[in-house]
C-alpha cells in the first residue's frame, strides 16, 4: 500500500537529510512512499507572512495562529482529494507513541502531520482538524518537525521490503511475542576483549537457541520494561 505525508511545517528544509539516506530514502525512491511540504507562512494573509501571536489571557511564549495552518490544511487535502487523510498533531500533551500505533497507521493512505513551534498551536485546530494527538515522550522539544520524522520512520520501516528482510519486524523489540524486548544480539569475532558469545548461540541447535532468545527477551523484558509485561497480562 503506498502512503503520502504531507508535513506541515515552517522548516522544511530540517527534513532533507532524514529523506535522502537510508530507508527513508528507500521508501521514496521506489514511491511506495511520497512526502509533501506546506509552509504556514506561505499561507498566512498577513502583510508580513505572520503566523503566531500573542495567547489571550496572558502568559508566555507565542501561539501559531489558527488561520495559516486551516490554509495548510485545507491545501493537504486539496492536493490528495482520493485519499482518506488521519490528521496527526505532534504534542507532549499527546498520546505516548507505541508501536501499536504504528502499525496502525501504517495502513493509511495520507498522514497529514501538524509540526507545532513556539509554545502551541491555536486550539481550535486541534478541536476542527485534529484526529490523532502524538507524543514521543515526556519531554519538551523545540518544535514538532523531530517528532515528525521519528513517527515517519517508525511507519515508513513498516512497510513491506524497506528493511529488506521483513521477516525481522516480527522479532524485534515490542513485537517479539507481543511485547517483549529483543533478546540481546552478537556477531563475529565470538571472543573479544576476555568476552565470549553464548556458548548456545554456536552450537547450531535451533531449538535450544530459540529457547535462549525467548527466555533472554522475557528476563530483559521483566527487568527493564516490567510494565510491558503487567500491559499484556
Amino acid at each position: 500500500m503506498k502512503q503520502v505525508f504531507s508535513i506541515i511545517t515552517i522548516f522544511p528544509e530540517l527534513f532533507s537529510n532524514f529523506l535522502s539516506l537510508g530507508v527513508i530514502s528507500k521508501g521514496i525512491k521506489t514511491k511506495e512512499i511520497r512526502v509533501e511540504f506546506y509552509n504556514p507562512r506561505g499561507f498566512s494573509t498577513d502583510k508580513n507572512n505572520r503566523v503566531d501571536d500573542k495567547p489571550y489571557g496572558g502568559g508566555s511564549g507565542m501561539i501559531m495562529k489558527y488561520e495559516p495552518i486551516k490554509n495548510s490544511l485545507l491545501a493537504a487535502k486539496k492536493n490528495n482529494p482520493l485519499l482518506d487523510e488521519t490528521v496527526i498533531y505532534l504534542t507532549p500533551k499527546g498520546k505516548l507513541l507505541t508501536q501499536s500505533d504504528c502499525a496502525d497507521l501504517k495502513l493509511k493512505e495520507h498522514c497529514i502531520l501538524i509540526c507545532g513551534r513556539y509554545t502551541g498551536i491555536d486550539q481550535r485546530v486541534i478541536d476542527k482538524f485534529v484526529d490523532l494527538e502524538l507524543s514521543i515522550g515526556d519531554y519538551i522539544l523545540t518544535g514538532g518537525e523531530i517528532p515528525a520524522m521519528v513517527l515517519m520512520d517508525s511507519i515508513i520501516r513498516l512497510h513491506q521490503g524497506i528493511l529488506g528482510n521483513d521477516k525481522s519486524l516480527k522479532e524485534e523489540s515490542f513485537n517479539l511475542k507481543g511485547c517483549l524486548l529483543e533478546y540481546p544480539q552478537y556477531t563475529k569475532p565470538s571472543v573479544i576483549d576476555n568476552m565470549s558469545v553464548p556458548e548456545v548461540l554456536l552450537t547450531g541447535n535451533h531449538e535450544k537457541i530459540k529457547q535462549w532468545k525467548e527466555d533472554k527477551a522475557l528476563f530483559l523484558t521483566s527487568d527493564k520494561r516490567p510494565d510491558l509485561i503487567d500491559k499484556k497480562d
